[in-house]
């Protein structure tokens, strides 16, 4: 028999593996050989059949992200972005990131790109600016590109100016149908600006969390108001100015896979949308493939998922793994980002009445820095898969444990599984390849081969 090396990557839930690489041999098994041994548990690879292309894994740069970052030690704050977004082997290998269109709640104060004083309205947008993101965000931006030149950026809108909303505050209320003009045009200016800035927006969505009025800042804006804006204004004003962003729709909770397939049903919306973006703070990932199967040539996102500060990592680590890295790829994902990349020991900044338990992948007090489980989600597919991985089938006979499957750019293969059971044996056939491994008890592995 021949043998070749693969290697594999693993996390456990007690957190007492953290990546920890182990060589494996592949085994080349003669013709017309197959290896009936009852001992491992099997993993079937088939590298024939193919789905969607991967296009990245990272987090949220919030505004308070980038705060938090940029007021570290000079060295310190660059050793921190070059593990971040580097692709060595201590390294992250961030490559896809979601910032917010003005404020989240996840920045120390809500903003938008033309506040005004109280009554006063700006419909030509001539006091549209930048001047709040240029403080830390563009700044942080600007390193990570530089590290990363193919960093691509999906950003998200929590509310438009309270001049343009129904009820005039930055919760809730809805987009006034005159300013519908007005706010596609700050789409277009924020790219275009971003763009003058050396940030190029890869993808936009027109509202995060549009069935969620809340949040501090949010919108509500219904399928029908999603599919008019889109059709009638975002899509026309950025094919004029020229841009070509990709608009991804929804952007929230996978229980309501009937409101992206609402947007999409209107064949003027649809010519302009990218596609469509999921959170499962509620619903099931298998939503995802509803919409796939109702639209299968629009491509699929996942964006956001919170680890929380009453959450432990070996629950987190496993859930997430599970659910939003093995569970939405393998209905359709594209890119998987979680939502957050830093925040400090008490869980800010954030606005008055935004989450006060949203934990970072690192924690940030003052030049101390710690990671966090959510480094450990990412890591597990950001480290080992890269952009332009396409997903390949994978069926296993052990309920226990999930798997997604890819073959990588450079004509390698690679794996991710989770095991929700006990110690387990296991054997990934790859046509006549075998390789052999073991997985502790609620552990991921990533293998590469």
């Amino acid at each position: 028999m021949a043998n070749a090396q693969a290697v594999q990557y693993t996390t456990t839930a007690d957190g007492k593996l953290k990546f920890k690489e182990t060589g494996l041999k592949t085994v080349v098994l003669p013709l017309n050989t197959t290896d009936t041994s009852n001992t491992y548990n099997t993993i079937l690879f088939n590298a024939n059949k193919k789905y969607q292309t991967m296009e990245g894994f990272g987090f949220a740069l919030t505004g308070g992200s980038a705060n938090l970052i940029d007021q570290l030690p000079v060295a310190k704050k660059n050793q921190l972005l070059n593990e971040i977004f580097g692709s060595g082997k201590n390294n992250l290998g961030v490559s896809y990131i979601r910032l917010s269109i003005g404020a989240s709640d996840l920045d120390a104060h809500v903003f938008s790109y033309d506040d005004l004083p109280h009554g006063q309205t700006d419909s030509l947008l001539k006091h549209f600016n930048l001047s709040e993101d240029s403080l830390h965000l563009i700044p942080i931006l600007k390193k990570a590109i530089a590290i990363n030149p193919r960093l691509k950026i999906i950003a998200s809108p929590w509310s438009p100016p309270i001049w343009m909303k129904t009820n005039g505050a930055s919760m809730g209320g809805h987009l006034l149908e005159k300013y519908y003009a007005s706010y596609a045009n700050y789409f277009v200016k924020y790219i275009q600006a971003m763009k003058q800035k050396g940030i190029p927006i890869t993808a936009i969505t027109l509202q995060n969390e549009p069935e969620h009025g809340g949040n501090n800042p949010s919108l509500l804006m219904d399928a029908t108001e999603q599919a008019n804006f889109l059709a009638k204004y975002v899509g026309p004003q950025l094919k004029a100015a020229h841009l070509k962003p990709e608009v991804i729709l929804f952007d929230h909770n996978a229980d309501h896979p009937n409101y992206p397939i609402a947007v999409l049903n209107n064949a003027t919306a649809k010519q302009y949308a990218a596609g469509s973006a999921f959170h499962l703070y509620l619903g099931n990932e298998a939503a995802l493939s509803q919409v796939h199967n109702a639209h299968p040539d629009k491509k699929l996102m996942f964006t956001e998922q919170w680890t929380g500060a009453k959450g432990e990592f070996g629950g987190d680590l496993m859930w997430h793994l599970e659910h939003i890295v093995v569970g939405t790829i393998n209905n359709w994902s594209t890119a998987v980002i979680e939502w957050n990349l830093a925040a400090d020991a008490k869980f800010n900044p954030h606005t008055p009445g935004g989450c006060t338990e949203c934990k970072g992948a690192f924690t940030i007090q003052g030049d101390t820095i710690s990671r966090n489980v959510s480094y450990y989600i990412i890591g597990q597919a950001s480290k080992y898969i890269p952009v332009g991985a396409i997903r390949a089938a994978v069926q296993s006979n052990n309920n226990e444990v999930k798997s997604t499957g890819f073959v990588l750019p450079n004509g390698k293969k690679a794996g991710i599984f989770v095991n929700t059971g006990g110690d387990t044996k296991l054997k990934l056939t790859d046509g006549k390849k075998q390789i052999n491994f073991d997985m502790p008890a609620q552990s991921v592995s990533t293998i590469v081969w």
